[in-house]
């Protein structure tokens, strides 16, 4: 298959794997655009090493900065949307001191996410990987930060300009994140989350996983507490961050 041939299906089906799927068995017919945009497909040996471990590889990557990022070492931190201040400021402190050793990765989604990018950003590298359109960034309210990252760091996204971010697009999302990293960090977290379908990734992919402990009978940190009960490692201190 050409390489024109795969982008341009991704572009025609915004990036759903099923349907570029069934386009490549079929041999369905497609119109090349005159112009493609700029990304990496699986037929491409620039192609993320790491991402190919996943059962279901993107086809195509959209991308906008340094693309070598993901030949560095990565860590992904990660944790809920709607997070305490004390998770953003601890969120903060163990992405900042993780950046000195590794491009921090995470979804750019508001709270845990944010915090991790903001940390990274002031003396390191961070790479953010969208569940929407690599032209739109979601929230609206990251697109300052969305800026930046694209300036300094690599937002990438399976699906190409104009896709709406769609509820099972965050999934998929999720997926690139745990596989891109050598260990996940997980500041915050309720036992029902896309956070813990992120840990799940990671888990059956061989990474690491780290977890900051909860006070007893917390609900913002339940699903921390149980990741630690079933063997993630705690961190409790900046110190503890040097196993990682």
């Amino acid at each position: 298959m050409l390489r024109e041939t795969l982008i341009a299906y991704s572009l025609k089906y915004e990036g759903d794997p099923y349907k570029i799927a069934r386009a490549i068995k079929t041999d369905e017919p497609v119109m090349i655009p005159s112009k493609l945009p700029q990304c990496v497909c699986l037929l491409d040996d620039t192609y993320p090493t790491l991402l190919r471990c996943l059962r279901h590889p993107p086809f195509v990557l959209y991308y906008q900065g340094d693309l070598s990022l993901f030949d560095q070492p990565s860590i992904g931190i990660v944790g809920s949307r709607d997070a305490t201040s004390d998770a953003l400021r601890v969120t903060a402190s163990i992405s900042s001191a993780l950046s000195s050793r590794y491009v921090v990765i995470s979804g750019m989604a508001r709270g845990i996410d944010t915090a991790a990018h903001e940390a990274a950003l002031v003396n390191g590298k961070t790479i953010a990987v969208l569940g929407c359109g690599i032209d739109a960034p979601y929230p609206s309210e990251n697109f300052d930060l969305y800026r930046r990252i694209c300036m300094h760091g690599l937002v990438v996204s399976e699906y190409p300009s104009k896709t709406k971010p769609l509820r099972h697009h965050f999934p998929y999302r999720n997926r690139m994140i745990a596989a891109a990293t050598k260990g996940l960090v997980v500041t915050q977290a309720k036992c029902k989350s896309g956070t813990m379908l992120t840990v799940k990734e990671a888990l059956e992919l061989g990474r690491e996983v780290y977890c900051v402990p909860y006070p007893f009978n917390s609900q913002e940190g339940a699903g921390c507490n149980l990741l630690l009960q079933q063997g993630a490692t705690m961190l409790t201190n900046l110190a503890d961050l040097d196993i990682i």
